[in-house]
């Protein structure tokens, strides 16, 4: 069962920005930290960022720091991931997920349960 429809995927050229949107279906997001992931071909999933339930805090692996934020706006149950300064080794499918949580997040939680279907992102020139 998926729980998020993940969209704003597609192609982008080395250095431009694109901003991912991850709506909840089903539930409602508002007791759950939501964390971003991607896999690449051959590559295991990896943790990009998470939000805290009430988006008060955000943390990010280092790969993306500093490139990558998220945002939540619970009224409309949906997170952003907006990327900036793509790269290359940034093309994957990109996922989020939700975990039941009162307060903080971990991006390496293994404790998300809920899931989307994934959008493409591609980044060449």
């Amino acid at each position: 069962q998926l729980h998020f429809v993940e969209s704003g995927g597609g192609l982008v050229q080395p250095g431009g920005s694109m901003r991912l949107s991850c709506a909840a279906s089903g539930f409602s997001l508002n007791k759950n930290a939501v964390g971003w992931f991607r896999q690449a071909p051959g590559k295991e999933r990896e943790g990009v960022g998470c939000i805290s339930s009430r988006g008060s805090r955000a943390n990010f692996a280092d790969s993306v720091k500093g490139r990558f934020t998220i945002a939540r706006d619970n009224a409309k149950n949906t997170v952003y991931l907006q990327m900036n300064s793509l790269k290359p080794e940034d093309a994957a499918i990109y996922y989020c997920a939700a975990e039941p949580r009162a307060s903080g997040c971990l991006v390496y939680s293994s404790d998300y349960d809920k899931w989307g279907q994934g959008t493409q992102v591609t980044v060449s020139s």
